[in-house]
Order: C-alpha cells, then structure tokens, then sequence
C-alpha cells in the first residue's frame, strides 16, 4: 500500500524521516532503494538521529553493517544499518550473519535490499528515492508484504 509519493528538497530530509518513523512496521525493518547519490544514507543520518543514535552514522557499503547504540529513552536498543550493494545473492547475506538481525526486533534500515530481497522478513517499509535535480528529489513509500 503506497504512504507517500512526492517531491522533496534536501532541506525537508527532517520531515520525511519522521514520516518514516511514525510508519515504521512492527518488523523494524525498513528498505531503501534508488541510485547511487539519490540520498538514502542522507535519509538515513535523519532517520537515526532523530531515533536517538549517538554514533556517527557513515555508508556500510565495505562493511556490509554498521550497528549504531541509541541513548536511553530509544525506542531500539540499537540500529542495524545494512547495505547489500556488495553481496552477491541471499546466500551471502545469510552467511554474512545479517539475516539474524534482521529478525532481531530491532530496527534495521537496509540499502539495496533487492540483492537479498528473500532474506526480508514478510512486513517492510519500502522507500524509493530518485534524482530530479540537485536539491530535489522523489521519494515513494509503500507498506509491502513479502
């Protein structure tokens, strides 16, 4: 079920992330898809800052997980931050041990998930981002069973 379809300057990236949030499913898990540079670690620094993270939040791309600590009084003890532009396939994702947080209950905010798209649990948030120009982008949310 589509949330949201819009256009939205880099300036409202506060607003959508809190828009994010208050979607969030009970899974925890939310995806991120779009092309390299659409703005979905820039997304995500909001997401997490206003969850309370007190690590510095940076691209897993490398690592394939960055696993953030919250302050008390967050709703999650702890944020999985996941990118899968490097894994091959689902298997690699398993072996890699991110399947386990993944139904760990907390929150996980996963860039390219279609690498592993299998591995999800069944109730996502997926959100889609994509260029207009260099201060604006489109972003689409849904709600969608796997």
């Amino acid at each position: 079920m589509q949330l949201l379809k819009r256009n939205f300057k880099l300036d409202q990236v506060d607003e959508i992330a809190h828009f994010i949030i208050a979607h969030m499913p009970a899974s925890g898990v939310v995806t991120f898809e779009g092309d390299l540079g659409a703005g979905k670690t820039t997304l995500i620094r909001s997401i997490c800052k206003q969850l309370n993270v007190v690590d510095t939040v940076s691209s897993p791309t490398f690592s394939l997980m960055n696993l953030y600590k919250t302050s008390s009084g967050s709703t999650y003890a702890e944020i999985a931050h996941m990118d899968f532009y490097r894994i091959a396939d689902e298997q690699e994702a398993v072996r890699a041990g991110l399947e386990e947080y993944l139904y760990s209950g907390n929150c996980c905010l996963v860039e390219w998930p279609q690498k592993a798209i299998g591995i999800l649990p069944s109730e996502v948030l997926n959100v889609q981002l994509s260029h207009v120009d260099t201060d604006e982008r489109h972003i689409e949310v849904e709600s969608a069973q796997n």
